[in-house]
């Protein structure tokens, strides 16, 4: 039993990121967005590496995410009065 919660304590712990793993992982993700949808923008008219080309790329990733997974719409109540969820 005891080598059964050190185990879980080591995994618990082996999961945790450190701040500088964290901005790693943020940079190479900002990384990828650039490499995906950096060429679109400029084929859209957005000079490389401006504002406006890197709000193209944002808007270009948000899209494709919420594309990507689709969103469902739960409601219940009764007539004139109706709670609906989206996921």
């Amino acid at each position: 039993m005891r080598t059964l919660i050190i185990l879980a304590a080591v995994a618990m712990l082996a999961g945790c990121a450190t701040d500088a793993e964290r901005a790693a992982q943020a940079q190479r993700d900002v990384d990828q967005m650039m490499r995906i949808y950096g060429p679109a923008c400029e084929r859209l008219g957005y000079k490389s590496n401006t504002n406006e080309w890197r709000s193209c790329v944002l808007r270009l990733d948000t899209k494709d995410n919420t594309e990507r997974y689709p969103a469902t719409t739960t409601c219940f109540g009764h007539p004139g009065l109706f709670q609906c969820n989206t996921f």
